[in-house]
């Protein structure tokens, strides 16, 4: 005990969407009021990053409200739990026992742990004091309201609260309670709160066992609410959570894309998800087949888009592609045309965004001066425009990572459909990888794919990701054996997804925490 290093566990507050999903468990509740709330700060490209999460005084006036909503409409149900509370000329001394026996059941529920003795009798008073609320002279009711509203403005409701057992070993590491370990697995499997089992195990007090972990992680997976909790990783690593957002503020060129329409934003980012999703929970695929997979998933108005025949109704199924110009994910079009301007192609964008996220290198910033990008010019095509990236010194620094990546995706327009043609110029989309660990010449985003696909830098890449997602925090140097081991696991795995998810639930990071000292700030 005394070797292991779990490195940092920084109190985590719920995220909007965790907020939803946990108000949904605990009422049935899917009028998403987290919505309302300001949007989660980002860092890292994930919208659940301890650090920055934090509670602006806008936030607590959102919380105070949802609270009290939600007590106000949910009192009406919650009071079929205190069968001695209800009707005319209420026992009181039977309905107080029933008030305790409801902050017991429903305070374990929000804050995914038995309740404290002294918590107990906190909220049994509120609940009396709440009862002489109302015009009526005993109203159970309003003691009910009184004391959910107070449990949803509770930082152990509003956080994932972490002491860890009792008996710290060694005095610096103290192994987390099943509880907790209940609410790592499902808020990181789910984005959720623990289900029945969850707490079932927790109540035996199971998920110290590692086994009995992978067991529950396992079980979890193969659920639907795991494919949410995936799409919702994927949405924020790849932006396509982006994609709608960005291309309707900023447009298309009509003249250039008369195609396009307010509708098709939709669709590509549908198109990315449902690939994922397939490939992950249909195909059991590695994270190879994300970059090489030559089908898609589509229904019959982006079959359109394409311009090949596809399935005729709504519903994406898989559609197999021309191995020759599209594979997995990145010539999809949704991303291509992200990561293009609104009115043509953009090399730059796109070699960044795999430099950037899928490589895990972060490019030298611009300088101040950076020039003015060309205008369209019908005469030339986007390469040869941008060619003067690498001739000017002010840019080549930069520029020498990304514009050769970019330039192999050169055969997708701002669209993202397949072109062998610019202006009526033939495309060129000759490409080189510079600084990687499968450094070369390449022709194409297909060669491109698969060579990233090769990339054992990539594949960390992938696991890192995976790591600041599910941990709610960057890699620390404490972190070097955790991170080892988690890209062992997925090794062993043949790079399987699924397996790789499974592996952060097994860590000593997982597990682990450093003691909370009194004087610890």
């Amino acid at each position: 005990m005394a070797s292991l290093d779990p490195g940092p566990a920084p109190i985590r507050r719920l995220t909007r969407v965790e907020y939803n999903n946990t108000v949904y468990q605990l009422f049935g509740d899917n009028s998403q009021p987290a919505n309302a709330f300001p949007p989660d700060e980002e860092a890292g490209g994930f919208d659940n990053q301890a650090d920055v999460l934090v509670v602006s005084p806008l936030l607590a006036e959102n919380y105070l409200s949802a609270a009290e909503n939600l007590a106000a409409t949910h009192t009406p149900t919650l009071m079929q739990q205190l069968p001695n509370c209800q009707g005319g000329g209420v026992d009181e001394a039977a309905c107080a026992v029933d008030a305790e026996a409801f902050v017991r059941n429903f305070g374990k529920l929000a804050f995914r742990r038995p309740l404290t003795e002294d918590e107990v009798q906190t909220y049994v008073n509120l609940f009396a004091k709440g009862t002489a609320l109302d015009q009526a002279p005993y109203s159970p009711s309003m003691g009910v309201q009184l004391v959910v509203a107070a449990l949803l403005q509770s930082t152990n409701f509003l956080y994932r609260v972490e002491f860890g057992m009792a008996d710290p070993s060694g005095g610096e590491v103290v192994e987390l309670s099943s509880y907790e370990i209940a609410s790592r697995l499902s808020y990181l499997l789910w984005n959720t709160m623990p289900d029945a089992v969850l707490f079932a195990a927790a109540d035996a007090d199971l998920l110290r066992d590692p086994v009995e972990i992978e067991a529950q992680a396992r079980r979890m997976l193969d659920t639907p609410r795991a494919r949410e909790a995936v799409r919702n990783f994927h949405r924020q690593w790849l932006h396509l959570d982006e994609i709608e957002p960005v291309i309707l503020a900023s447009g298309k060129d009509s003249d250039i894309y008369p195609e396009f329409y307010d509708g098709l934003p939709y669709l590509w980012r549908s198109e990315t998800e449902a690939f994922i999703d397939h490939l992950v929970f249909e195909e059991d695929a590695n994270v190879e087949a994300l970059f090489t997979a030559p089908y898609t998933m589509m229904n019959a108005e982006l079959a359109k888009f394409y311009g090949i025949d596809g399935p005729a109704g709504v519903e994406f199924t898989r559609v197999e592609l021309d191995p020759s110009k599209y594979a997995g994910f990145m010539t999809q079009p949704g991303l291509m045309a992200l990561f293009a301007k609104p009115d043509r192609s953009s090399p730059i964008h796109r070699g960044k965004f795999v430099r950037e996220t899928i490589l895990c290198q972060v490019p030298p910033p611009p300088p101040d001066n950076v020039p003015e990008p060309p205008a369209v010019d019908e005469s030339q095509t986007t390469r040869e425009q941008f060619a003067e990236h690498a001739e000017n010194p002010v840019c080549a620094g930069c520029h020498a990572l990304m514009d050769p990546i970019g330039f192999g995706f050169e055969h997708f327009d701002g669209l993202g459909r397949y072109r062998a043609t610019e202006w009526g110029l033939p495309v060129d989309a000759a490409g080189e990888l510079k600084g990687t660990d499968v450094d070369g010449a390449f022709n194409g985003a297909v060669e491109l794919a698969h060579l990233l696909a090769s990339s054992d830098q990539v594949k960390d890449c992938v696991a890192s990701q995976w790591f600041r997602f599910g941990y709610g925090r960057f890699e620390t140097e404490e972190d070097a054996c955790t991170v080892d081991e988690i890209h062992a696991a997925f090794a062993a795995s043949n790079y399987d997804i699924k397996e790789l998810i499974v592996a952060l639930t097994l860590t000593d990071a997982f597990r682990y925490r450093h003691a909370v000292r009194e004087d610890s700030p």
